[in-house]
């Protein structure tokens, strides 16, 4: 059975923001709510930025489930972790719980009074029935029932973003570290003006003669 899981590739990720529209767009989030962002590290420092495309990542032990008082949480199948909004009571135990911020809640306020907790689904909709409107109001749209995957991964224009079964999607990763290699070659110097030396660096600017 496939365990779905996401990567960011933090070398592909241009910022771009296309992953967080793609979402907002398929699944109709309500406003306020960021299933998915971009988050940038080292801003503004020459050669140390990264960028890297963060939602829910469907961990295998997933901390949310450990400490939620309702137990609201369930795994499917596959691996991804949903929710019952049904359940729900909007404690945040989950948001404090989770190191990567997915949960989102609708509103600001005290214990009870944020509203129903809403997260990245992997594209997968929910407890209710696959692709009826009770679950795409709830929970947006169920790609996966229809042999997709999901929208900000198929929509992810330099593929940075990489969603499915983790077992294919650490070979997909594997092999661009491979070939990559390092140095000029991450960005494509000798794919783009021939092959050289591995990690080379582009020939230096002829020096003008001195007279």
């Amino acid at each position: 059975m496939a365990r779905m899981k996401f990567l960011c590739d933090a070398e592909r990720c241009i910022e771009c923001n296309g992953c967080v529209t793609a979402c907002k767009n398929e699944n109709e989030v309500p406003w306020g709510v960021n299933r998915r962002r971009v988050v940038t590290i080292n801003d503004g420092v020459v050669g140390a930025e990264k960028s890297i495309s963060v939602a829910c990542m469907h961990c295998s032990d997933a901390p949310c489930m450990a400490v939620c008082p309702v137990d609201c949480f369930y795994k499917t199948e596959d691996g991804v972790v949903l929710h019952d909004k049904d359940l729900c009571i909007g404690c945040g135990y989950c948001f404090y719980a989770c190191p990567f911020g997915a949960p989102q809640f609708p509103q600001a306020g005290a214990f009870g009074l944020r509203g129903k907790m809403d997260k990245c689904t992997f594209c997968a909709g929910g407890p209710e029935a696959d692709r009826s409107e009770a679950e795409f109001s709830k929970y947006g749209r169920n790609r996966l029932s229809e042999g997709k995957l999901p929208a900000c991964a198929e929509m992810c224009s330099t593929k940075a973003l990489l969603g499915g079964d983790g077992d294919v999607v650490a070979d997909i990763y594997r092999e661009r570290v491979l070939r990559r290699g390092k140095g000029s070659e991450v960005w494509g110097w000798g794919t783009a003006y021939g092959p050289g030396a591995p990690g080379a660096q582009p020939p230096a600017a002829p020096q003008g003669r001195k007279s």
